[in-house]
Order: C-alpha cells, then sequence, then structure tokens
C-alpha cells in the first residue's frame, strides 16, 4: 500500500515539477520572511521580556537612547522603527522598514544598568542548569560586569541592528533558500547533458541524489556566506558612524566575548560544548560557519577605530 502510494506521489511530482518547484520556493521565502513581514505578531512575541504577569515597559531612558540612535543613523522614517523590552542579553531585531508593519528592537533590561547601579541585572532570574545565578557570588560579579555596558556600548549594540534592517539584510537572507532550490534546474540539465532523460531508473535516481547533495551544500555555503557579510556590514557601518560608536562596539564584543566565557563555566559540559575558550559559540555542525566569530568583529571594530582616531589625528 505504501508503495503503491509512494510511486503514484512520485508520477504526481514528476508531472507537475515547475508548480511543486514555485510553490516550494515560494513556501521558504514566505517561512523565511514571516518574522519580518509580521515582527508584531510572531517575533516580539518571541523575545519579549515579561514582568509580574504583563509585558515589560521599556524605560524612558533607553526610549530616548534608541531615538538619538535613529537620529544618529540617519533614519529618515523613524516611525517605521519601534523599540520594546526583549528578555535577551543584547539587542535583537526583525522587520522590514518599507513594510506597513515596519521594524522591531528589541533592547535588553540590562541595558537600563549602569556601573553605579545594577537594578536592570540584579532583579531579574537568570538560572543556569537549574541553579539561580547568585549574585554577590564572583560568578555572579563577573557576570552582572559583563552584562553591564556604558552609553557608547549600548548605542552601537543597538546601532548595528538598526542598520542591518536599514540594509534589507532580512531579505537578502531570506532568498538563499529559495535560491538554492533552484539547484532543481541544474539537476534537470544534467541529466539532459548525459542522455540520463529516458536512461535507467537507478542513474536518474544517483542523479537525483547528486543534486539535492549539491543543493544543500550551496545552501549552506551560501547561507553562512551571507550571514558573515551582513553581520560584518553592519558592524561595520554602526562603528563608523562616529569614534565613540566604534569603542563601544570594541567594549560591547570585549564583553560579549567575557559573558560567554563565563556561561562557559557556569554551563559546565553542556558550556563547552556551546562556547569556545575564547568566547565565540562553536558551530552546530562541524562543516558549518553559522555564526560570525565575536572575536572576528571585535577585530573588525578595533581596525576601524584605529583609522578614525589616524583620520582625527591628521586632520
Amino acid at each position: 500500500m505504501a508503495v503503491r502510494f509512494l510511486w503514484k506521489a512520485s508520477v504526481w511530482v514528476k508531472k507537475h515539477k515547475i508548480t511543486v518547484l514555485a510553490v516550494s520556493c515560494v513556501g521558504l521565502l514566505g517561512t523565511n520572511l514571516s518574522y519580518h513581514v509580521f515582527p508584531e505578531q510572531t517575533f516580539k512575541l518571541l523575545h519579549e521580556c515579561w514582568s509580574e504577569g504583563q509585558p515589560a515597559e521599556l524605560s524612558e531612558k533607553l526610549y530616548g537612547v534608541f531615538q538619538d540612535v535613529l537620529q544618529d543613523a540617519g533614519v529618515k522614517s523613524t516611525g517605521s522603527y519601534r523599540a520594546f523590552a526583549a528578555s535577551s542579553f543584547h539587542p535583537v531585531s526583525a522587520g522590514i522598514p518599507w513594510l506597513p508593519e515596519g521594524c522591531l528592537v528589541g533592547i535588553p533590561p540590562n541595558f537600563d544598568s549602569t556601573a553605579e547601579d545594577k537594578k536592570g541585572i540584579v532583579n531579574h532570574v537568570v538560572v543556569i542548569n537549574g541553579k539561580e545565578i547568585d549574585w554577590e557570588s564572583s560568578e555572579g560579579v563577573a557576570l552582572k560586569e559583563a552584562l553591564t555596558f556604558s552609553l557608547k556600548a549600548q548605542k552601537f549594540a543597538i546601532a548595528r541592528e538598526v542598520v542591518y534592517l536599514q540594509n534589507g539584510s532580512p531579505l537578502a537572507s531570506a532568498v538563499v533558500a529559495p535560491t538554492c532550490a533552484g539547484t532543481f534546474v541544474c539537476g534537470s540539465a544534467l541529466k539532459l547533458l548525459l542522455g540520463l532523460s529516458r536512461g535507467p531508473a537507478i542513474l536518474r535516481g544517483l542523479c537525483n541524489v547528486v543534486t539535492a547533495m549539491g543543493g544543500l551544500l550551496c545552501y549552506y555555503i551560501s547561507s553562512d556566506a551571507i550571514t558573515y557579510h551582513l553581520d560584518c556590514r553592519a558592524d561595520s557601518k554602526a562603528a563608523r558612524l562616529s569614534k565613540d560608536y566604534a569603542s563601544g562596539g570594541l567594549e560591547f564584543y570585549d564583553k560579549i566575548l567575557s559573558r560567554n566565557r563565563i556561561f562557559r563555566g557556569l554551563m559546565g559540559k553542556e558550556g563547552m560544548k556551546m562556547y569556545a575558550p575564547s568566547g565565540n559559540l562553536f558551530p552546530r555542525h562541524w562543516f558549518r560557519l553559522k555564526y560570525t566569530p565575536y572575536t572576528y568583529r571585535r577585530t573588525l571594530i578595533l581596525n576601524i577605530l584605529r583609522e578614525l582616531q589616524a583620520s582625527d589625528g591628521s586632520a
């Protein structure tokens, strides 16, 4: 019964292969863009910070910082960008500026903390491996320091999210999957070139498997390359807004690396699997980059800061 069903499905797919390919590509694009087309209904619900059973309100201080960043970044349609209190340790974002829903930038509660007042950190419970962090322990004190950012670092962190959205990066990232799905066309061309269109079924099947593996490999390489390029471009543009933004970016990545090293120690074996001794995130798979290394991003901003300092010195 199952064999018969699979055979009928195979015949149907072969008969409507162009339609199936088109629907698959549109479906992949739609899935990848869903967070960005409807950020209020999807992204915000996932990342929103809650306090006492209610969504947490963004403080006036952080709202003011957000507006300053929009002005510094040269955003013309400021109404397309909205901020909310996020449950992460660093800013997150989603959306496409020219769509009706606009963009959302999530700002974490620890950005409310200062060197003198850590209320934005200690007022929140952080649980690792089933244990609540003791903020007075040596690890807790180190983590508080790693989660406390200066105003410059906060502005850089928010600015890189704004610039990322400004450049249409979510759209560029979303088109990778449907584009790579087009390797089906390459597979059909390969079968025609090798004269396998009417050849033995086993050879056609082998050609299909090779094409599918090629498409998957193409997707992994393209996706990682696009992620790397978009991250570096956002960091670079945010750092070049001014020397203060560049120095803030250096501090931001220094503290992210420090935070990750602390997490690595607190999480035990899981932490050693997730974080490198440097503080970078380990890739999920050995053959993928997946994450742009924080150490590289720090070096990129350090070079920009030196360049800005040199230009100021020669002026």
